[in-house]
């Protein structure tokens, strides 16, 4: 194991003792072709046409004030607010697989106005404070073309924002966006309170999506079987309706849905998930619950990033060394994903001897590499059951 510092300059061997030189914040390279890369593989191979992509800030516990980005925040791997770096993360989901292909500091305001702490850890000068917001859709704008999808979803930190919502529907992406329980709306579907005659037409009161919820009847309730799991079919329940939320006392302009997931947790208690989604009428609720589960499997990812690509793991500082740090996690967590896909679909021509010259000669025909074009602006081709390139080649660097 080799362990990355910024503290000697150096990396370090199991031993202890210095085997070359650190690549953190000292090395001179870019991580953003290698980026472009990774979406670029995950795209084709994990592909599929109404795949999800979701948005996610995962935080990281950290001691004193001098690494980049490090405030008081909202630290969900501990649940409270504390000192902790926040990362905002992008995975593709499919039905194949499930991989992050990108991610950025969040910099506090405290952070982004202050020039020395900025100068002390590298903060590039064209940096400016962004909302976890922002750098979605920023990460978004950059990567969408290259991973097929027809959902963009998220957590009930991405949605409390009204604006988030609206910049995702006038950029025609159809979202399934988590709400908390206390989002106020108006039931479209319900009959309108009768006219006493007087006024103007009355109209049904905003509520609580958790009020709407407890008045719901029994047969409101639709049993959906969404996948097959280990311990037997994965079963939710599923009710929607067409609703006008309202956030600060300002309604939004259009008409969203309301989906809320009824399901048992891992101790057997009853669970309520509240969604807001701009999908036309016609979406079945079978898929809403396809999306609704996609979107936890981000949760999955970053999980797998942390333990077994070490996420986590680092003692670096500086912006460099923190967007190294997790450029090189997440391009080993998809090397993971990628040999376990690989090893699923491996025909019996792949067990020929590791000696044999023809097999290697083969193998070496079918590798196809390809280089991630920044400005490409189409769409990238249908998906193959065979992978073209291998993991992040050297020459895409």
């Amino acid at each position: 194991m080799v362990i990355f510092t910024e503290r000697s300059g150096r990396k370090w061997g199991h031993a202890g003792t210095p085997s070359g030189v650190a690549t953190g914040s000292r090395a001179q390279w870019d991580q953003r072709p290698l980026i472009a890369e990774l979406v670029r593989q995950v795209g084709r191979e994990l592909g599929e046409e109404d795949g999800v992509i979701v948005f996610d800030p995962s935080g990281f516990p950290k001691k004193g004030k001098q690494s980049v980005g490090v405030a008081r925040q909202w630290c969900g791997r501990l649940g409270k607010v504390d000192n902790c770096q926040v990362g905002v993360y992008m995975a593709y989901v499919s039905r194949v697989d499930h991989a992050l292909v990108d991610t950025r500091l969040y910099l506090p305001e405290e952070w982004a106005r202050d020039r020395t702490r900025r100068k002390s850890v590298g903060v590039p000068k064209d940096v400016r404070f962004q909302t976890r917001h922002a750098q979605s859709l920023e990460m978004l704008q950059e990567h969408g073309h290259l991973l097929p999808h027809r959902w963009v979803a998220g957590d009930d930190e991405m949605s409390r924002n009204s604006g988030f919502r609206r910049d995702l529907h006038a950029a025609c992406e159809q979202y399934l966006l988590a709400v908390p329980s206390n989002m106020l709306i108006r039931d479209l579907d319900a009959p309108t309170p009768e006219y006493n005659g007087q006024g103007a037409p009355r109209k049904r009161p905003f509520q609580r999506v958790d009020q709407w919820r407890d008045a719901l009847r029994d047969d409101a309730w639709t049993k959906i079987n969404v996948r097959d799991a280990d311990k037997g079919p994965l079963e939710v329940e599923v009710a929607t309706c067409r609703v006008r939320a309202k956030i600060n006392q300002r309604a939004m302009k259009y008409d969203e849905t309301l989906v809320i997931i009824r399901s048992l947790d891992e101790e057997g208690a009853t669970k309520h998930d509240f969604y807001f989604s701009d999908a036309p009428r016609e979406t079945t609720l079978k898929d809403f619950a396809r999306v609704a589960l996609s979107a936890h499997r981000v949760e999955e990812a970053i999980k797998r990033g942390k333990s077994e690509a070490g996420l986590a793991d680092y003692e670096v500082r500086t912006w460099r060394g923190w967007h190294h740090h997790q450029t090189l996690s997440l391009i080993a967590a998809w090397f993971l994903t990628s040999e376990t896909q690989r090893g699923k679909k491996m025909d019996a021509g792949d067990h020929v001897a590791a000696s044999s010259r023809g097999h290697c000669h083969a193998l070496a025909r079918r590798l196809q590499i390809r280089h991630a074009n920044a400005n490409r602006q189409t769409q990238n081709p249908p998906t193959h059951p065979k992978r073209g390139s291998p993991v992040l080649s050297p020459q895409s660097i």
